[in-house]
């Protein structure tokens, strides 16, 4: 079966960001297939100049925010637009050597190699890179900086979605999606005390969950071995609607510059229309180059609140 690609793939930016950081943290948020807005996004800051000196992401946000740390323009929407349909990547040959929905061995191991991943890059130890993912024992997130020699697993455990990914083994603790905790890790950098913050949102601003999703109740079961984690998941679109409420206040304070799509998609997460993703990945890419001065305005202001 011939693998179907999005029509507009050899127009995609390439190349290679220039090294000059940016201080604050940029904090991706995940959403599977709704993160082909931030493959657009990062590489409109990475053009613009923008590299933000460290990366926070979450599940899609994680595998986005490796490419942005390495400052590989274009890889990013070339992992989705190109390899979406491919079964090693997603579907029943990913399902048979990963046991998820996802083919992370394929795209470690091959993907990123074929585009070029800059791996020394991604390893200089003048930025971070963190991947935000759900400790199942505890039900709750943590972070891993890319420095650890177990980045990969946390990556990979980052962006393994619940129901249809096994869990992975990171350091011996079984995790799974970061989303499930806390879908935007917004408090890594406020915990952190950043004074510049830069969050990438993938539902349009004022979007909020549906707090009574019955299906809850199907995962909680589905975990049973796992009552931490289940909680976690039953309180999830609740704590994301209150994220998105703090995101509200602090962007009207001054105290974060936000950027999410300018209009709805109607993206479903295992979205599989290639040129509604191509769409997508335009809508990030130019959001971000109409907004390139109002965000450097914002992360040059010696005190930004």
């Amino acid at each position: 079966m011939q693998n179907k690609i999005y029509n507009g793939a050899d127009s995609l930016p390439l190349g290679n960001a220039k090294k000059k950081l940016t201080e604050g943290c940029l904090v991706l948020e995940g959403g599977a297939f709704r993160g082909v807005y931030t493959n657009g996004v990062i590489d409109a800051l990475l053009e613009g100049g923008v590299k933000m000196q460290t990366v926070v992401g979450v599940s899609a946000g994680a595998l986005n925010g490796m490419c942005y740390a390495a400052g590989n323009i274009g890889i990013a929407g070339r992992v989705n637009l190109l390899y979406r349909h491919d079964p090693r990547y997603v579907g029943r040959t990913a399902f048979r050597t990963d046991h998820g929905i996802m083919g992370y061995s394929f795209m470690f191991g091959q993907i990123l190699k074929d585009l070029k991943f800059d791996r020394e890059t991604f390893m200089d130890p003048s930025h971070k890179f963190y991947a935000a993912y759900t400790n199942c024992l505890t039900g709750k997130m943590e972070y891993m900086e890319k420095s650890d020699p177990a980045i990969e697993a946390a990556v990979r455990a980052s962006a393994s979605m619940p129901l249809v990914s096994r869990m992975v083994d990171v350091k011996g603790t079984p995790c799974l999606d970061g989303g499930c905790s806390y879908k935007i890790p917004l408090n890594f950098a406020l915990e952190r005390d950043f004074e510049r913050i830069v969050v990438v949102c993938t539902r349009p601003k004022g979007y909020r969950r549906k707090e009574d999703d019955r299906s809850l109740t199907l995962q909680q079961r589905l975990y049973r071995k796992y009552p931490k984690f289940g909680q976690a998941i039953a309180d999830s679109s609740r704590k994301y609607n209150e994220t998105c409420q703090k995101i509200d206040e602090l962007e009207k304070e001054g105290r974060l510059f936000l950027i999410a799509p300018s209009r709805d998609l109607h993206i479903k997460r295992m979205e599989g229309d290639m040129e509604k993703l191509g769409e997508l990945y335009y809508l990030g890419y130019n959001d971000t180059k109409q907004r390139l001065s109002d965000l450097k305005a914002y992360l040059s202001k010696r005190d930004p609140f």
